[in-house]
């Protein structure tokens, strides 16, 4: 950044002017506010700023302080409108791209302040072609020892141009703890959108879309081509369960793959006219006909809800998972002087039946500044092209709700303490090589090992069993109820709620067995072999075998209420 930003005098101009251009994008379309208000409160801000720098008793950091009055202002309108200065433009281009230069790592802090580690090399990637391994502790980036410092920093550092160079230096535990060194030189890191497709449970054809970047049709098309070729596929499934979203063209594009040509998708409305158009899809499609499955959850939001509610509302998927995030705006980018960027939700957009998914109304808050959801109570019912109900306002109800089994502390304690990472690390430092992630599995012999690896005295329980029976005896005690048979029963209970790691682990064995093997996959087959493995045991998965097991069902999901056709 430009060292004349940290002038006081060159800094308030710089400060002024991007302030000043925020509230003016708004002046231009708020309605409700006339020219004369605006122009006396730009007044009363810069001449305010003026003084504030002018006579306050300490130095104010200029920039600092006006990035600070532009996020209170976002904060009164929605969470999607946000400032980028120049320094957070490789963020904002991450959203569209996916695109970035570094060594191609996902970089992890286990232990806050206890140092940064190699998490997860992309498949091919120069950290992987160099040796990187998940486990690998970062202990130098060039002549700068980085133990003590956090994932933004060593992030920024192992980031830079591709075809430059870096020298790293790791420690590798389950290895004699040894010193590694390492010359990589940086590429273009680009993230797929469509990281796993193939042949699922020897009939599905499975495509798994992370992200709606600028390549994201282009790959879901590739992906689809190849399995229309194969003579094993019965129908396909494209999960875009975790899909945050992304570009909205690339939604209507996607949904264009599996229905006619000029088939509109959505409708956007904002303030003014530009902000209003129609999205038809553009392209021949590559498959019409074959039963199509969506499946979405809680994290699916944006792009994700156009494609699944699209295709919903056009009858032609089965939409199969949880409800979506429920995000209902369009955002685009607005130049700001020097070099700034404002990205600002301009519309609303309108699914093929005229519903409208957001979940929240941003512009009506609590007292508190708070925002609640719309309760289901208030929706509205529309029609698809079928005459099936559905309802705007909360995101995407699914036509087949897939029930997933919750996951207990024990299991999520072995998740979130890195048990099953370190192991995974041991596993892969004493194992060369596995069989292929399709046929690979927790064996007996490595499930025991595994329980010898966790150690009693370390493993953290929650005790919440145990502390509910602390506060009942003392319960007891304080109301007169203690007395010899209480404190029998209460005892009988310590007993069979006290915990036993050993007996745990083995109760929850087909959980932990399935975490392990994610994990360890990682460590061979990158992504892929996570996706396949996740694949072997996936409630929707079933859910949609189960539907194909009865092809009429699908027809049945898909088809008009039968009111609908007697009324005909």
């Amino acid at each position: 950044m430009n060292k004349n930003l940290h002038n006081p005098h060159t800094g308030s101009r710089i400060a002024i002017a991007l302030f000043v251009s925020v509230l003016a994008l708004s002046a231009v379309a708020d309605t409700r506010s006339n020219k004369s208000d605006i122009t006396r409160n730009l007044d009363v801000f810069a001449s305010l700023y003026k003084e504030l720098q002018n006579f306050y008793v300490d130095s104010i950091d200029s920039e600092k302080s006006i990035n600070t009055a532009i996020a209170a202002m976002l904060n009164q309108v929605d969470p999607y409108t946000e400032y980028y200065p120049p320094s957070d433009h490789d963020d904002l281009t991450m959203m569209t791209s996916a695109e970035y230069g570094g060594i191609g790592s996902i970089i992890a802090e286990p232990n806050r302040g206890k140092g940064v580690i190699i998490s997860e090399p992309y498949e091919s990637s120069p950290s992987a072609i160099a040796g990187l391994l998940p486990g690998d502790t970062i202990v130098a980036i060039e002549n700068d020892t980085v133990l003590t410092w956090h994932t933004d920093s060593v992030s920024s550092r192992l980031k830079g141009q591709p075809g430059t160079k870096l020298h790293l230096t790791v420690k590798r535990p389950y290895d004699g703890d040894s010193l590694r060194h390492f010359t990589i030189t940086r590429q273009q890191i680009q993230l797929p959108a469509v990281p796993y497709y193939g042949v699922v449970r020897d009939t599905l054809g499975y495509i798994y879309l992370t992200q709606f970047t600028d390549k994201a049709t282009r790959q879901v098309r590739q992906a689809l081509t190849e399995l229309k070729k194969d003579p094993r596929v019965k129908a396909y499934v494209l999960d875009l369960r975790g899909n945050h979203g992304g570009l909205l063209e690339e939604a209507v594009q996607i949904v264009g793959l599996f229905v006619p040509k000029n088939t509109e998708v959505l409708r956007t409305r904002g303030k003014g006219i530009l902000n209003e158009k129609i999205y038809k899809t553009t392209d021949r499609p590559v498959d019409t006909g074959t039963p199509l499955y969506v499946l979405i959850d809680g994290q699916s939001a944006s792009s994700s809800e156009i494609t699944a509610g699209a295709l919903q509302d056009l009858d032609r998927a089965v939409i199969a998972g949880t409800r979506s995030y429920g995000k209902g705006l369009v955002q685009t980018t607005r130049q700001l002087p020097y070099e700034g960027i404002l990205k600002v939700t301009t519309a609303k957009y309108y699914i093929p039946s005229g519903r409208l998914i957001q979940a929240i109304d941003y512009s009506r808050r609590n007292s508190d500044g708070t925002v609640a959801r719309i309760p289901d109570s208030l929706t509205n019912v529309f029609k698809t092209a079928a005459g099936r109900e559905v309802r705007d306002g909360g995101g995407i109800t699914p036509d087949i709700k897939v029930t997933y089994g919750d996951v207990n502390r024990l299991t999520y304690n072995i998740v979130s303490d890195n048990w099953a990472f370190d192991y995974a690390t041991k596993f892969r430092a004493e194992n060369p090589a596995i069989a292929p992630a399709e046929n690979f599995e927790i064996t007996d012999s490595v499930f025991n090992d595994f329980k010898k690896f966790v150690d009693p005295e370390k493993f953290q329980y929650d005790k919440v069993c145990e502390q509910m029976i602390e506060n009942l005896r003392k319960a007891a005690k304080t109301e007169g109820y203690m007395n010899d048979s209480v404190k029998n029963h209460i005892d009988k209970l310590e007993k069979l709620l006290h915990h036993n790691l050993d007996h745990d682990l083995d109760q929850n064995r087909k959980d932990i067995a399935d975490l392990l093997a994610t994990e360890i996959l990682k460590r061979y087959y990158y992504q892929k072999g996570q996706i396949i493995q996740t694949l072997k045991n996936d409630a929707a998965i079933d859910t949609v075998m189960a539907i194909e097991a009865a092809p009429e069902r699908y027809r049945q999901i898909l088809a008009a209420p039968k009111a609908d056709i007697k009324k005909k």
